[in-house]
């Protein structure tokens, strides 16, 4: 006669710990994202005294804020394509070199620091270097008779794209060398064997598979662009050439009183066009997954 041993349950209170230990996750969450998406959202529809109004999102057709928002994308586009283009070679080179170099584990780590070296002190980076009286301008300005600072470009869109493709470049190398490395030789050598040559592995294997997390990275680099402030505000001191210096000053203007709800607006319309981007980072994320495991 045999018998069975019930495995025992899994009491009540080992329930609510797996769940307990991700509370303070959710509430930093709801305190950093949700209750300041919520006031956005709210605030768009409201006037100056608290009450329902479509001004503020009709005023998002206005001449400045609709050429804030084309700068922005222009922004947002532009270094997306530079830095998913460089970086990308970038990370091929890095995957190449093995995955015991010392070179390729250095220059992880840079790009890791990089990456997340923005705001005040970036632009205060270009500013010393190739700035009015910067480094590299004096240098040139007196040894070869070159002013590469010319009429101000550092200070407009220009100069934006220029600073911001600085760090772009070593995000798309975090973002985009896990997929590099996910590229088996076993299926090199695999085509090899059936005769393929270098160019049709790449066409026919190499390219389909990459693309999906390439393009991920590049809307990623879009929607980082897109959303950066910090930078912006120290280099452009005067105008709003794109949407989060058109947000500060409707919110800080000492001229134009009583904006607050149309940066609100602002905010909402950024927040819209970012969670499109995301979406379809997320999509091509998943569906390159499906290798990458």
């Amino acid at each position: 006669m045999s018998t069975v041993t019930a495995k025992p349950r899994a009491g009540r209170g080992a329930t609510l710990g797996r769940y307990a230990a991700v509370v303070p996750f959710f509430g930093f969450l709801t305190v950093f994202l949700l209750v300041p998406t919520i006031t956005v959202v709210v605030g768009a529809f409201l006037d100056g005294d608290g009450g329902f109004t479509w001004g503020n999102v009709e005023a998002l057709t206005s001449e400045g804020a609709t050429s804030a928002l084309g700068n922005s994308l222009v922004l947002a586009g532009s270094t997306a394509a530079i830095g998913a283009v460089l970086g990308g070679l970038l990370a091929y080179l890095v995957v190449s070199l093995g995955e015991e170099s010392l070179l390729r584990r250095t220059t992880l780590s840079v790009c890791g620091v990089l990456a997340q070296f923005g705001g005040v002190t970036l632009a205060f980076a270009f500013i010393a270097l190739i700035g009015g009286a910067g480094v590299l301008t004096e240098i040139l300005r007196t040894s070869a008779g070159i002013d590469i600072f010319g009429s101000g470009w550092l200070y407009g869109l220009r100069g934006l794209i220029v600073v911001y493709v600085y760090f772009q470049i070593p995000l798309m190398v975090i973002v985009f060398t896990p997929a590099l490395a996910g590229l088996r030789p076993q299926w090199r050598e695999a085509a090899t064997n059936l005769g393929a040559t270098t160019w049709q592995f790449w066409r026919h294997v190499g390219f389909p598979l990459l693309t999906p997390p390439f393009l991920g990275g590049a809307l990623l680099l879009f929607a980082n662009a897109f959303a950066a402030y910090a930078t912006a505000a120290v280099l452009v001191s005067q105008g709003n050439p794109i949407t989060p210096l058109f947000i500060r000053s409707a919110l800080t203007s000492e001229v134009l009183l009583g904006q607050a709800n149309l940066g609100f607006a602002l905010a909402l319309q950024m927040i819209v066009v970012v969670s499109v981007v995301m979406a379809g980072y997320a999509l091509l994320l998943r569906r390159a997954a499906r290798w990458m495991t």
